[in-house]
């Protein structure tokens, strides 16, 4: 169904073949060398912008070390992950608390950590910033309109209206925080460049207005995410979303660009992954059935959860793949009716598939082990391996044999 070679290349396939063949399944297996490749792209792509690494898409200790050796920041969204940067070393100036949803108690961790750049979008969470974490740097997540072209939407649950985060950023100045600027996020692989444009006609209407009736200017444009991975429906190359981009913050800002944040995740790290699952079963529901039924190993509560509404469609493929094919409802072990990756989704797998064989996920290298259940049904959460030019290691970078 799918042509391997036009996700993963074939020097990078078979250092796949070589480190995952003895491993378990089911097993993620990410290659450092993709995202080394990714995070140079896109600091190439937008030369004047800071990158800050979205953790939770890979939290992965090789990542955190890859990435943090080529100087990128860190976007954080709890005391977990930031204990785990910080233990790296890290600056604490090279870190934003990025989750506009936190405790009180968490903000105050934060604060005492060292770390000064705080992200809101509601009243209350700004007045613990202003109670807790005084003198701070706040920038104000706006809700973005039209965002179902993205994949993976993010609209709703995070952001206020631009009329809220004017008034917002007015309290922060008058009680002793620091106005420093608008974030938002268009939705995870977003494939409509012009959602942009329309964030950042907005985002220039909020930076004029403050400056022009409060006295405020502004310092800052976080951009979020919503760079594609390359999954089976088609995007644009990185070189356009940079060029369409750069092109709405000239018009829109001229010579006079604010400090521009992008806060990557998938698509540093998406391409990176191959998930290897096994083949439990193949069945049909009645003797005439056309579709079979595959279940595998992997399933929605280890690994796949952004097949959920069938979201996500990752490149599927096996060592069977050439032959007579024909349509799949793809689905995972628990004893969950909503353990169903791909039904509606007409993927096709060979005829000849059988128990025990093999079927890879490809770009699987972010948001996969991390939305993991921890024992749903009693199954472990699934393991992560790191392809380092020295070997292999696990999530936390020790290395790992499977030659035992």
């Amino acid at each position: 169904m799918f042509r391997r070679e036009d996700f993963i290349s074939d020097n990078d396939w078979e250092r796949f073949r070589s480190a995952s063949a003895k491993a378990a399944t089911p097993n993620i297996f990410v290659n450092l060398r993709s995202i080394r490749h990714h995070f140079i792209a896109l600091k190439d792509s937008f030369p004047y912008a800071h990158i800050y690494y979205a953790v939770k898409a890979n939290p992965g200790m090789p990542v955190l070390k890859l990435l943090d050796s080529l100087g990128s920041c860190f976007d954080i969204a709890s005391r977990y992950e930031l204990d785990k940067v910080l233990s790296l070393g890290v600056s604490p100036d090279r870190l934003s608390y990025g989750n506009t949803i936190k405790k009180a108690e968490d903000i105050k961790y934060f604060y005492d950590k060292g770390v000064r750049l705080f992200a809101t979008d509601s009243r209350d969470d700004l007045k613990n910033i202003e109670a807790i974490a005084p003198g701070s740097r706040v920038f104000v997540r706006i809700l973005i309109d039209n965002t179902s072209s993205a994949d993976w939407p993010l609209s709703r649950k995070f952001g206020c209206h631009p009329d809220m985060a004017y008034d917002l950023l007015v309290h922060a100045r008058d009680n002793g925080l620091t106005p420093y600027g608008i974030s938002f996020h268009v939705g995870s692989q977003q494939r409509d460049i012009g959602v942009w444009n329309d964030a950042i006609a907005k985002t220039k209407y909020l930076f004029e207005s403050l400056e022009d009736e409060e006295g405020i200017k502004l310092s800052m444009i976080n951009m979020g995410g919503g760079f594609p991975a390359n999954y089976i429906q088609p995007t644009n190359e990185l070189s356009v979303y940079a060029s369409e981009i750069t092109r709405y913050l000239t018009d829109d800002f001229g010579e006079d660009r604010p400090m521009v944040i992008l806060e990557p995740g998938r698509s540093l790290v998406g391409d990176s992954g191959v998930l290897t699952s096994e083949v439990v079963l193949i069945s049909r529901k009645n003797n005439t059935a056309l579709q079979r039924w595959v279940y595998l190993d992997a399933g929605k509560f280890n690994g796949l959860v952004e097949t959920m509404d069938e979201s996500i469609k990752y490149p599927v493929v096996t060592d069977k793949d050439g032959g007579k094919e024909g349509e799949v409802i793809i689905a995972g072990p628990t004893c969950d009716s909503a353990d169903i990756m791909y039904e509606n989704e007409k993927y096709r797998l060979p005829f000849d598939l059988k128990q025990g064989d093999k079927v890879y996920w490809l770009t699987t290298g972010a948001y996969t082990s991390t939305y993991a259940s921890v024992a749903f049904n009693g199954f472990p959460p699934i393991k992560t391996y790191y392809i380092t030019e020295d070997g292999i290691e696990d999530e936390n970078g020790n290395k790992v044999s499977f030659d035992n």
